[in-house]
């Protein structure tokens, strides 16, 4: 069978595979407009978007609540899930992750200190550090798991990952403890939450996470010669500096985005490539990046709102913060991926 004959057969299963993730997306988004303090059934939750609600209480509740609430994690769940599969894809690393490589930390620092130090109270105005404060972070942590003969290994860019985001969590919280005000803001936002955030916050944000998914689905083609290891990718025409320089970009745009809106929850851009990867396999696709980048930005939406509701029924009037519960996920996954890569290298 030709390549050509390969890539036709492919194609309706990859469709078919994101057509049944965007289901499960939909059934998740259905179920967080109708689970939280105050229960609605789908069907009334239906016709409230239709125009027809039962009461002016439901309307007020889907409307200005829980609507916003979804599309938030839609598309800060989205963005972190492509910033994860992104970042394992440019340094070949399974344990990349823009929350254990110290790009979340970057970005929550560089917040607390524009709320703390500099009095900045919106998001629009504080985006911007933490975008800065995600770029600065990842440069660092891979200059320093890039130090020693042995140059840039998986496990010592973890390490390195792990010794900047305790230092720059030592920094936040000093920050956070003189200051009322960020304090106040932080020891909430810090957790990971989509609660009780403004309805305008989305539209602020969104401009920054689009151009950074486009730039992530963007560089897929190149990603799969990447993958061939460096001097076949530069023998295939590719330039290299320019690929890393767009990945870089667009990783900071999403996890950057991400974190000034909804806190630094992590784990989801390490938890959902590799699902993604598990069920592409299982459908033959390979380690297709024109595959995987978007099917990691649909599961990672899942996974977020999956904990979102999870953590409004468990400790029901009360919630248990999104975050909170996608670590308590992640953080054996994350164990057990190192253990089998340990294992490997034995």
């Amino acid at each position: 069978m030709g390549t050509s004959a390969v890539r036709a057969a492919k194609g309706p299963r990859a469709v078919l595979l994101l057509a049944l993730s965007g289901a499960a997306l939909l059934a998740l988004c259905a179920l967080s407009m109708a689970y939280g303090a105050l229960g609605v059934p789908l069907d009334q939750v239906w016709h409230t978007l239709l125009g027809d609600p039962p009461s002016s209480r439901i309307d007020s509740v889907i409307w200005a609540v829980r609507l916003p609430r979804t599309l938030l994690a839609l598309a800060t769940g989205a963005a972190l899930g492509l910033a994860g599969a992104l970042m394992q894809a440019l340094t070949r690393n399974p344990l990349a992750d823009p929350g254990i490589l110290g790009v979340s930390a970057g970005a929550a620092f560089a917040v607390v200190l524009s709320v703390g130090v500099l009095g900045i109270g919106s998001v629009y105005g504080y985006i911007w550090f933490a975008l800065a404060g995600a770029l600065a972070a990842s440069v660092l942590v891979y200059f320093l798991g890039g130090l020693g003969r042995s140059g840039t290994t998986p496990v010592k860019l973890a390490l390195a990952g792990v010794a900047v985001t305790s230092l720059l969590f030592s920094l936040t919280s000093a920050i956070a403890l003189t200051d009322p005000d960020a304090l106040n803001r932080y020891r909430f936002w810090n957790a990971g939450s989509l609660a009780n955030q403004d309805d305008q916050v989305l539209l602020r944000v969104l401009p920054f996470l689009a151009v950074g998914a486009l730039l992530a689905l963007a560089s897929a083609p190149a990603l799969n010669r990447l993958a061939l290891g460096d001097d076949v990718a530069k023998s295939l025409g590719l330039r290299l500096g320019l690929v890393r320089v767009q990945g870089v970009v667009a990783v900071t745009l999403l996890t950057g985005g991400a974190v000034a809106v909804i806190g630094p929850v992590v784990f989801v851009g390490l938890v959902v490539p590799h699902i993604a990867r598990v069920l592409a396999q299982s459908v033959g696709l390979g380690p297709d990046h024109r595959w995987l980048l978007p099917l990691s930005a649909v599961l990672a939406p899942c996974l977020l709102l999956a904990a979102d509701i999870a953590g409004r029924l468990i400790a029901r009037p009360a919630e248990v913060q999104a975050g909170i519960l996608v670590a308590f996920i992640g953080g054996p996954f994350f164990i057990a991926l190192v253990r089998r890569r340990r294992l490997a290298e034995l």
